[in-house]
């Protein structure tokens, strides 16, 4: 068991756990975070250099388990206020050194008891170069991680199956509307997997109406919003739930922007198509370019599919990512709607795309005026 002294570094007693992927690759390493003897999910990488707590709270990350490639991780220990949901949904954290002793003035508690409180598994140790290039050559996998067998890991990776195909909004969507914020306009937002920080940034230019994944289009024009925001989210959008069917019957009717899942079930209620990227995007360093104005953003991003560009009817291609050239945002050309495939809100990553909050109010506020004049 691992335990602080009296000097507030951690203390860990090594025990002997491996990596296995899917496809027989093995990686040594030892347990930390809660104890487990097969934790299996779909093996990701993640490049930011901090935030390590606003990725493993992200419940963009449910049903994947995390590499983190920087090496040192759990200095600055814990805060609650680092939370992006009140509990993380990924299926386990791998990293290559945990570190024995946390050091910030904002620091709760260290890494390793924080994933231990919330059931998430670790393993340590790991020889995450050689990981995260496995991942980028063969693509992201899944893979079982813990005390057991080999034999036992490898059919534990094997029987996973992954993120593509299935339904994990409903795993992670709030059961009951609640309400944050103090801005001036209203919004109400659909809870495809929301951050925390995404609704502190929604908060801060409305009054926000959160809402479960599957509220009817109906239930919320009945709320008469100033506009609809559609969150982030984890997982394949073709299995995102009935949002898919809502979302025409608001088009038009009212301003909605979309962010990472949201632009992609956007593009799908439009008519688009989304696929299964080789290893996705996942990190605070992610350059795209605006094609109407040819700045480049350094975004933050956390996606495993994207939307396939040239798919979606009746939209103009606003933003690219530099790396691969996926796309990256769009316009609706008769209707208010946008969206985006990364993070403006960041948490962790660079506030280069903080703008598409004010343009957000800006359409909302324009699409009021609209309204007025065509009253009277």
């Amino acid at each position: 068991m691992s335990t602080p002294d009296s000097k507030g570094s951690y203390l860990h007693d090594l025990i002997e756990s491996r990596l296995v992927l899917a496809d027989g690759s093995v990686f040594e390493g030892d347990a930390l975070g809660a104890p487990a003897v097969a934790a299996s999910g779909e093996v990701v990488f993640n490049t930011v250099l901090s935030g390590y707590q606003e990725v493993i709270t992200d419940p963009s990350y449910a049903g994947q388990m995390i590499t983190f490639t920087y090496p040192h991780i759990g200095n600055y220990g814990t805060a609650a206020i680092d939370d992006e949901a009140q509990e993380p949904f990924c299926r386990g954290v791998i990293i290559r050194e945990m570190a024995r002793r946390r050091s910030s003035w904002r620091s709760e508690d260290h890494l390793d008891t924080f994933l231990r409180r919330h059931g998430v598994p670790a393993i340590a140790g790991i020889d995450t170069r050689r990981l995260t290039r496995h991942i980028r050559d063969r693509g992201a996998m899944p893979g079982a991680f813990g005390t057991a067998d080999f034999d036992t890991l490898l059919s534990a990776a094997n029987n996973e199956k992954g993120t593509a195909g299935v339904d994990l909004v409903s795993v992670v969507t709030t059961d009951e509307i609640y309400t944050v914020g103090s801005g001036p306009r209203t919004v109400v937002c659909y809870d495809l997997g929301v951050k925390a920080t995404m609704l502190r940034s929604l908060g801060e230019i409305a009054t926000v109406t959160v809402v479960p994944a599957d509220t009817p289009a109906e239930d919320i024009m009945v709320m008469d919003p100033d506009g609809v925001f559609l969150s982030n989210g984890p997982g394949d959008p073709e299995q995102a739930g009935a949002i898919v069917g809502e979302l025409p019957k608001l088009i038009g009717m009212v301003p909605i922007f979309g962010i990472c899942l949201g632009h992609q079930v956007l593009s799908l209620a439009l008519g688009g198509r989304t696929y299964k990227m080789k290893f996705g995007h996942h990190g605070g360093n992610v350059p795209v370019r605006d094609a109407r104005t040819g700045k480049v953003e350094i975004t933050s991003q956390n996606h495993n599919f994207a939307v396939e560009s040239g798919s979606v009817p009746g939209v103009t291609e606003t933003h690219v990512c530099l790396n691969d050239g996926a796309l990256e945002g769009l316009v609706v050309n008769d209707a208010p709607a946008f969206s985006v495939q990364y993070h403006p809100e960041a948490g962790p990553g660079p506030h280069d795309s903080r703008y598409l909050f004010d343009e957000f109010a800006e359409l909302m506020d324009s699409n009021k005026s609209l309204d007025r004049n065509g009253a009277s």
